[in-house]
């Protein structure tokens, strides 16, 4: 039962053995408001759900913190370009993340502390790094020295001396060109809050080692994020919160990222595909299904083509769970534990594709039961799939999803009185033993879209794949 992940810094899978017993303490680096979020974004989030999720289920106590990052160049940039309060377009965006997340089924974080809410834990975290000799004040600006911490690049594996981390604007005073900054110096107009070394603003790197510090405390579990983040971003809060005295986190643990011909997807490169124009044509629970269910270490290659083939394979989980519950008349719950194939490979470093392939297996063994009228056999294939599928987050019995069915029941309710119409003609077809009349019936009908199946109880459609 000892779950087991990649652990970046160790640059192996390690054995997962917490600080508390018991429990598990999980840092996500969690959204930058400066836009609303594309599939990418919410990969992370996506990934972390589902790991957070089978901590859970293996009966660990679970503190989940995602922060968020309020304030940087690019909202102040956009402040300045759309004339629009800094905050305004933070807030705005942090709830189109938030609608991401719960559209896709991710359950909230405990905390989701905001950077601009953590001044006074920055101020304290940056003193204590003065007095200890690990920073220095210079214009206004406040310095990490890089060549005070021994330890600075050994996450992302890199040589200092062939480091090139080039200054941004306004971050004068460095004593090495490779110091990042902790705190900058106010520019006219730009938001900013007071400090001991005068008014400015984070950078981007401290917020997250002060929250972690608050929430979490000196050391925790793991610290999660996306691949582009390991430099510079965890690597300089790696140098902050052990510079400070703090042991911080046990195990890294980095999902890869969505692409798009290649690239990384990015708003900058124009490449990003948006999570609120992706539910108006995909259904929520697909596209759950097509983001979570690669391994989190795995590039996703985004392609319509791949989400209509993600879209199929779903929708033959749904079909045997809609035909084992009108066999037997009611939904059965799902079962207390899931078979053990399954939390083999979710506990080998959390192998969703090779746990995605245990339910597929398991609903073919319940088609089969079906097909041998094996009611019991049926209804325990079910139990387990649901509950596989309740780690996932792809109950699509869980009430979550059940307000996505609500959406669309009227519509189904319409386009199943018309089909049912068509059925009816076909079947009238059918006992005057006019096969042609019915065979072109049914091709006409999976033309457009629908897949017809015979059964004991009469024909019934579902929709097939785009």
């Amino acid at each position: 039962m000892t779950i087991r992940l990649y652990d970046t810094s160790a640059r192996q899978i390690r054995d997962f053995a917490p600080l508390t017993p018991g429990c598990v303490s999980i840092y996500l680096c969690g959204a930058t408001v400066q836009s609303a979020p594309h599939i990418g974004h919410i990969r992370s989030g996506l990934d972390f759900d589902i790991l957070r999720r089978w901590f859970a289920y293996r009966g660990y106590d679970v503190t989940f913190v995602r922060n968020v990052t309020d304030i940087d160049d690019k909202i102040i940039r956009k402040s300045a370009e759309q004339e629009r309060p800094w905050w305004a377009i933070g807030y705005e965006n942090e709830r189109a993340f938030n609608a991401g997340y719960d559209a896709l089924g991710c359950l909230p974080p405990t905390y989701e502390p905001r950077a601009t809410g953590h001044v006074p834990e920055m101020t304290e975290m940056m003193r204590g790094l003065i007095e200890r000799g690990h920073a220095y004040e210079a214009d206004g600006n406040v310095y990490f020295d890089v060549r005070s911490f021994p330890g600075y690049l050994e996450l992302s594996n890199q040589d200092l001396d062939e480091l090139r981390q080039p200054s941004g604007e306004g971050e004068t005073g460095k004593r090495d060109p490779r110091d990042f900054a902790l705190w900058k110096a106010a520019k006219p107009g730009e938001p900013s809050w007071e400090t001991p070394w005068g008014r400015g603003r984070p950078g981007w790197h401290l917020e997250c080692s002060a929250m972690a510090h608050k929430y979490l405390g000196s050391a925790f579990d793991i610290h999660g994020g996306g691949l582009d983040l390991v430099f510079p971003h965890h690597e300089n809060e790696i140098a902050q919160a052990k510079a400070y005295g703090d042991d911080f986190a046990t195990y890294w643990v980095h999902n890869a990222w969505v692409t798009m011909a290649g690239e990384k997807m990015s708003k900058s490169l124009g490449n990003s595909v948006l999570v609120s124009e992706m539910v108006k044509h995909w259904r929520p629970i697909v596209l759950r299904y097509y983001l979570g269910t690669p391994h989190y270490r795995s590039m996703i290659e985004y392609s319509e083509e791949a989400l209509r083939e993600a879209e199929s394979a779903f929708a033959r989980i749904e079909g045997f769970l809609q035909r084992v519950t009108e066999k037997v008349g009611k939904v059965p719950g799902p079962a207390a534990e899931v078979p053990p194939a399954f939390a083999e490979a979710m506990d080998d470093d959390l192998g969703v594709p090779q746990a995605l392939a245990v339910i597929h297996t398991t609903v073919r063994q319940g088609n089969s039961a079906l097909a041998a009228d094996d009611k019991e056999a049926a209804v325990a294939r079910l139990a387990e799939v649901r509950a596989m599928l309740g780690v996932l987050g792809l109950d699509p019995y869980d009430p979550h999803w059940a307000q996505e069915a609500d959406r669309g029941e009227d519509l189904h309710g319409a386009v199943d009185t018309l089909v049912r119409l068509v059925l009816d003609q076909r079947e009238a077809a059918r006992s005057r033993k006019d096969w042609a009349t019915a065979d072109a019936i049914r091709d006409q009908l999976q033309q457009s879209g629908l897949v017809i199946e015979d059964s004991p109880s009469g024909p019934r459609w579902t929709l097939g794949p785009r």
